[in-house]
This record gives structure tokens, sequence and C-alpha cells, in this order.
């Protein structure tokens, strides 16, 4: 996409515009496949069940190209400037440390590389884990890891450990030029100012269905 045309108008999306861009590429891939070439959005609005304004908003600011009154948005356009945006096409490299059962279970994901994610490597204490692989990707001992990131340049690392050992694995990624921190221990990490901490809370999803199902 070119970002002279769109950039500034992307960079001023929130948060939740982003979370709602892999719904819209979904549902533009869905098009594609009916050979569906053009898509309104009001369609994607309808089948997403959101609001058409706010739809039409989004895809405003990161389509490079203006949407037609009667046809809509040109799909192959839109579908190469919403991956374009989220960096789907620039392939960025990963790795997990805490390779027990959900690390494990991550590393087996292999929809991650259609999101231009790309785990390389793992690494843990346990000596029973380390030295296996999980869909070809290696788990290595965690005295490895600060070197491994280093020589790589891994730009993202995924905590996946215990809370009471997981600021320290941060301070460990900070060191070694972590910029991105996908968090799922049930901690705040505390990281310098540039350093983007995405926190998944699996426990706080399950108490709201509890709560709900209670209720």
């Amino acid at each position: 996409m070119d970002r002279k045309n769109t950039g500034d108008k992307a960079d001023t999306l929130t948060i939740q515009a982003l979370q709602r861009m892999p719904y819209y590429l979904h549902c533009l891939e869905k098009a594609k496949a009916k050979g569906e070439t053009t898509i309104s959005a009001t369609s994607i609005a309808n089948e997403l069940k959101l609001n058409d304004v706010l739809v039409r908003k989004d895809i405003a600011a990161v389509c490079s190209t203006k949407g037609k009154p009667k046809s809509g948005f040109p799909v192959d356009e839109l579908i190469s400037d919403i991956e374009d945006y989220m960096g789907i096409n620039d392939k960025k490299e990963a790795i997990i440390v805490g390779a027990g059962s959900l690390g494990r279970a991550l590393l087996g994901n292999r929809e991650f590389e259609e999101y231009g994610l790309s785990i390389t490597a793992a690494f843990d204490i346990n000596n029973d884990i380390t030295g296996r692989t999980v869909n070809n990707i290696p788990i290595f001992d965690i005295s490895e890891m600060e070197p491994f990131c280093v020589e790589h340049k891994i730009p993202i690392g995924i905590i996946t450990a215990p809370m009471e050992a997981a600021q320290e694995i941060a301070d460990s990624l900070v060191r070694c030029g972590i910029r991105a921190i996908w968090n799922f221990a049930l901690v705040r990490l505390n990281v310098p100012e540039g350093v983007l901490v995405q926190n998944e809370n699996l426990a706080s999803s399950l108490a709201m269905l509890s709560h709900h199902i209670t209720k």
C-alpha cells in the first residue's frame, strides 16, 4: 500500500479499529472465494453485525482507493491494503519463553504464519522439555535465549511462563532488543517506553464466562 496516500489517515486508527481489521480481512477473503470483485462497507457491516458508518470509516483509513457509491471497494485491493497495514506481508520473527502446555499449544498453531508471525524458537528451564521440537520449532534452554535473540534480531517475545518468572523474562527480552511482548502470564509487566506489551488474561476471560453463566 502506498503510505503517501493513506499513511496519515491510517496512523489515526484506534486500537479498537485495528482489532477489527482481522475480521474485515476474513470477510473479504470469504467474498473473494465466492467470486465477488467488489464489496460495500454496508455488506461487511451486515456480515459482522457492526455499524456501517464505523466500518466505512475504518476501511477509508487504510484503503488506497476510494470506494464507489454503487459497487463499493475492490476486494483484491482492500485485502492487500489491510494485509499491508497489519504487517502480514512483512514477516516478523518471534520466540516463546515457557514451553509448558500453553507454550507448546502456541508452537503447534500454524495460523500465526497467515498473519505474518514466524515463531522461530522456544525456551524453557525444564530439561525434560528442552532439546525437543514442536511443529519443527526447537526448544532451547533459557540460558540460550539472549544470545539467540541478539544474533537473529528477534523483535517479538511471547511469554507463557509462570507469573513469578514473567518480569525477569521481560527484562531479559528488553535487554536483547525485543520491541514487543505478547504476555500470557497473569502479571502486569514493567517495561521501558517504546516497548509494547499486549496482555492476554485467560483467567479474566474465563471469569467473565463463568459470571455470565452463574448470573
